[in-house]
């Protein structure tokens, strides 16, 4: 069926550097993962040529596609004409404002993964269940002390539980792409830990990942005006020197929030 769909409306391998998912049981999967309910709304990013999207179709209430390619949103309107559970965006997904929705179920354009996904912790949702680059996936789900462990696992996890569901071969793909893909649920949740000021919290985290093999004593004294503190080389000494002496992949997320918290009050002040 997949192949048809190529051939009758010439979809090429290497098209716009798109790789399309063809593997019938691996669409199947991912669908079931989400385990769509039948009132639910979900949200498809990069629909291309709908193969994800016939199957959230025939299990959801309503189904919202973005696709930003005018000639895959011409295949996608031929396909699926203009039903009353289906709402096709034509436009940037970093640009588009999501209308309201349960879940989000999408193979994400990998160039774009990490904001697109921090985008969609902006919004209200259950559940997501998306497709990412392999290393990309590592670092999402990661914890501390492990070599994938990054800004990205820590700011993720912040907003959400994260696992990996699957890993998919190049072959299931058209063409097959270089690299490896996985799929990865994600739960949004309320934090764990208290942050003070959001905004400072994750660009902090971002700023000592930046020399991660440093300790974090010597990230934080490198990233004092970024982080707003003029008089760090005194402050520093207030903050846990547990904490300084080690090195960013080895703190767990509650304790970037806790140095976070320390270093937005003194700036505040």
């Amino acid at each position: 069926m997949v192949y048809e769909i190529l051939k009758k409306y010439g979809i090429r391998g290497g098209y716009h550097d798109q790789h399309f998912l063809i593997d019938e049981r691996i669409l199947d999967r991912i669908v079931d993962a989400a385990d769509i309910q039948p009132h639910e709304t979900i949200l498809e990013i990069g629909a291309g040529i709908g193969n994800l999207t016939e199957r959230l179709m025939a299990k959801a209430g309503h189904v919202i596609a973005i696709e930003r390619d005018p000639e895959l949103v011409f295949v996608l309107k031929d396909r699926f004409g203009e039903p009353d559970n289906f709402t096709l965006i034509n436009g940037d997904v970093l640009d588009v404002d999501f209308p309201a929705f349960d879940k989000v179920v999408a193979n994400l354009p990998y160039s774009i993964s990490s904001e697109i996904t921090f985008k969609l912790f902006k919004y209200d949702f259950k559940l997501a269940v998306l497709m990412y680059q392999y290393e990309f996936a590592q670092r999402l789900v990661a914890q501390a002390n492990s070599k994938d462990y990054s800004r990205l696992s820590v700011n993720a996890h912040y907003f959400a539980d994260t696992s990996m569901i699957m890993k998919i071969p190049r072959g299931a793909f058209s063409p097959p792409p270089e690299v490896l893909s996985a799929v990865v649920e994600i739960k949004p949740r309320p934090a764990h830990f208290e942050v003070l000021d959001k905004e400072y919290f994750l660009n902090f985290v971002t700023a000592v990942f930046g020399q991660r093999r440093k300790k974090m004593r010597n990230s934080i004294l490198r990233n004092k005006q970024l982080l707003g503190i003029e008089d760090m080389k005194e402050f520093i000494n207030e903050l846990p020197q547990e904490l300084l002496d080690k090195r960013p992949e080895n703190l767990e997320p509650e304790e970037f929030a806790k140095l976070a918290n320390m270093m937005f009050t003194h700036k505040e002040k």
